[in-house]
């Protein structure tokens, strides 16, 4: 598992979820909508990948 993403792909994503109105400094709304999007996007490959290895049974 990499919790350490290369330096360009942590300073878009730390642009694109920061907010100056935001006490923490981020935006909560649009760092959850972005962590839901991939996790849906995650469990649609599963359900794929599943669906291939009942096929190969």
């Amino acid at each position: 598992m990499n919790l350490n993403p290369e330096k360009e792909t942590y300073e878009a994503i730390a642009k694109i979820i920061e907010s100056d109105t935001s006490p923490v400094g981020i935006d909560a709304k649009k760092t959850h909508i972005l962590i839901l999007d991939k996790l849906l996007a995650l469990e649609e490959r599963l359900i794929r990948i599943e669906k291939k290895l009942d096929s190969n049974k």
